[in-house]
C-alpha cells in the first residue's frame, strides 16, 4: 500500500522533474524496463498503439516532446492513492491531465497512463 508520505514526495519531485524539463530526473523515477501509455505518443512519436516500452524509447518520446514544448509546465492540482499505484491530476500546457502511475516493489514506475482533458 502507497503511503500519504510517498504520494506527496512522488508528486512534488515528479512535477518539479518536469517544470525543470530534468530528462534524467523524470527518467529516474522509472524502472528501466516500464511502459507508458498516452494519446500524445500516436502524434509525437508516431507509434500508432500509443504505447511505448523501455526508458530508452520513452525518454526519446519526451526529449522530443519537451523540444516541441519548450513552455511546458505542470501545476498539480491533487494527488490520489491506490493501493500500488498514484493519481497525479494536474493543469499541463495544453490543459487537465491526469496521469496513473503503477509501482513495482522498488517503488519505482512500471506502467504510467497519461489521460487529457479534451
Amino acid at each position: 500500500m502507497i503511503d500519504k508520505n510517498f504520494a506527496d514526495h512522488f508528486a512534488q519531485e515528479w512535477i518539479d522533474s518536469w517544470n525543470r524539463h530534468d530528462l534524467s530526473r523524470i527518467l529516474s523515477h522509472y524502472s528501466d524496463n516500464f511502459e507508458m501509455s498516452s494519446p500524445f505518443i500516436i502524434q509525437v512519436a508516431g507509434e500508432p498503439s500509443g504505447t511505448l516500452k523501455g526508458k530508452e524509447a520513452v525518454g526519446a518520446y519526451w526529449e522530443k516532446a519537451l523540444t516541441l514544448i519548450p513552455e511546458l509546465r505542470f501545476e498539480l492540482i491533487t494527488t490520489l492513492i491506490g493501493v500500488n499505484s498514484i493519481t497525479l491530476y494536474y493543469q499541463g500546457a495544453r490543459g487537465m491531465a491526469a496521469e496513473v502511475f503503477h509501482f513495482g516493489p522498488d517503488n519505482k514506475v512500471i506502467r504510467a497512463y497519461a489521460h487529457y482533458a479534451p
